[in-house]
């Protein structure tokens, strides 16, 4: 399927550089997380549902001592990891020995309860790991820089639980841990998630088979379609968290309306499986969970927002990530005093990055100058939707491609780019933008340290099938 800018150069697929691939399995934690803390249940099912949630402990000595202080008594801060364990139900994604993470994020809900916030961290993300104790078999950890998901790995869940709290000084009230299976029972209560594809997918390994354009997506199909990373986007693992969000906020928004929260059969059927998919820390019991999603009940989904902590790639490990600053320091600061985002002002006037979605075409004969722009638009908080090379080269002029639909979106895209060149091409229907990289490609423009549009992030009304 085409972008819909017609008249533009024709685009020649270009492969992203080939990396690990891992198993993301946040889109599944939060997914669960957010059912089980914004519907409320009728009572006559407590017990079941109750059953149904398998507990962990986490103790003080896991945490160690010096802990960050509660600083808004009544919010609540829960830590989601998802498990990519291959026991059971899960042995036929392939039987790998123990238990890994690639999932680390934060939900964080208003002491008012009248928003939430849903905070991915990137899990190549070079961080300063704190010394953790042995637990089971599990070896422990001692300080050092590394990959933010080396605590899972060394010293569970207690370790990861520690970690967070040490560079995010937020004070942790609870933690979620969620699997494959449960994911797809989900989907499936929730009678399907609706998605919208540029293109045809074929991707063996994720077992995704699908046409182009607006898909309802059942349990397995929603399965391969949040695994999948080189057969959609530009093959990154930032690219990635990007389209699980807005899967995320898709069926947020399905789970939140009317139909669903007004049919009891089918929203007990949603918590059976959440609550199946789940292991929590004893302090988070299903009464509590219920509790909080009866204080919950007037949130709507414009009212819970998605975002990635600010980061960049780093100078020093390639294919590592490391945080920006101050803006991901001053995201900490919001969560852990428990202000609100809509005071966060950005720099863009008009549309905000996180709405916008780019189609790369690399014009020059640089090899993967498109992979290296994608990059730094997606530090910027830009959705990469293709990456290709023009049929025609060299271009002479780096171009901004677009239809009557995507000009409001133009400004936000030119106002960071060095030198580019807006072209309308009034017969597109769609309000994606083309960049067409050209010989004279200078570059973005320097990143403003008052910029914090990088963590505003985007909320559960988003619609990537909106044209």
């Amino acid at each position: 399927m085409s972008s819909g800018l017609v008249d533009a150069p024709p685009s020649e697929p270009s492969a992203p550089p080939r990396r690990r691939r891992p198993w993301l399995r946040w889109v599944i934690a939060v997914t669960v997380t957010v059912v089980l803390l914004v519907v409320g249940v009728a009572v006559g099912v407590v017990a079941k549902l109750t059953g149904n949630v398998k507990h962990e402990d986490v103790t003080a000595e896991d945490l160690g001592a010096t802990r960050p202080p509660k600083v808004a008594g009544t919010a609540m801060n829960v830590l989601v990891v998802g498990s990519d364990q291959r026991n059971g139900k899960n042995a036929k994604y392939g039987r790998v020995a123990g238990e890994r993470t690639d999932t680390i994020m934060l939900v964080h809900v208003s002491s008012r309860r009248d928003n939430a916030m849903v905070i991915s961290f990137p899990r190549d993300s070079l961080v300063q790991l704190p010394a953790c104790r042995a637990t089971g078999a599990l070896p422990g950890q001692q300080p050092h820089l590394g990959m933010i998901n080396e605590s899972f790995n060394s010293g569970g869940i207690g370790c990861t639980w520690k970690t967070i709290e040490s560079l995010t000084h937020i004070r942790i009230d609870h933690f979620v841990k969620v699997d494959f299976t449960g994911f797809k029972g989900i989907v499936n209560a929730v009678g399907g998630v609706e998605v919208c594809l540029p293109e045809p997918v074929n991707d063996k390994k994720a077992l995704l088979h699908l046409p182009a354009g607006k898909q309802m997506l059942n349990g397995e199909q929603a399965l391969g379609y949040v695994r999948a990373r080189y057969s959609l986007g530009d093959g990154s693992d930032i690219g990635r968290i990007q389209r699980q969000q807005m899967f995320i906020a898709s069926m947020v928004k399905k789970i939140m309306s009317g139909e669903t929260l007004t049919d009891p059969a089918k929203l007990v059927g949603i918590l059976d499986a959440g609550t199946k998919a789940v292991t929590t820390d004893r302090g988070l019991s299903f009464g509590v969970m219920k509790d909080l999603a009866t204080s919950l009940q007037g949130l709507d989904a414009g009212q819970i927002r998605f975002i990635t902590t600010p980061w960049h790639y780093s100078l020093t490990q390639p294919g590592r990530v490391e945080w920006v600053q101050p803006q991901a320091g001053r995201l900490f600061q919001i969560v852990a005093k428990d202000h609100n985002l809509q005071g966060v002002k950005g720099g863009q006037a008009k549309v905000g990055r996180s709405k916008i979605q780019v189609e790369l075409r690399n014009g020059t004969w640089r090899t993967g100058l498109g992979t290296q722009v994608a990059a730094f638009l997606e530090q910027r908080g830009y959705h990469i939707a293709k990456i290709g090379d023009t049929a025609r080269k060299p271009q002479a002029k780096t171009t901004i491609l677009y239809g009557p639909n995507g000009e409001t979106r133009v400004p936000t895209l030119s106002a960071d780019l060095l030198a580019a060149t807006p072209r309308q091409l009034p017969a597109a229907r769609t309000n994606r933008l083309v960049l067409i990289i050209g010989d004279d490609w200078k570059g973005l423009k320097q990143l403003r340290t008052d910029d914090t549009e990088s963590i505003k992030g985007f909320d559960a009304t988003h619609d990537t099938c909106a044209t």
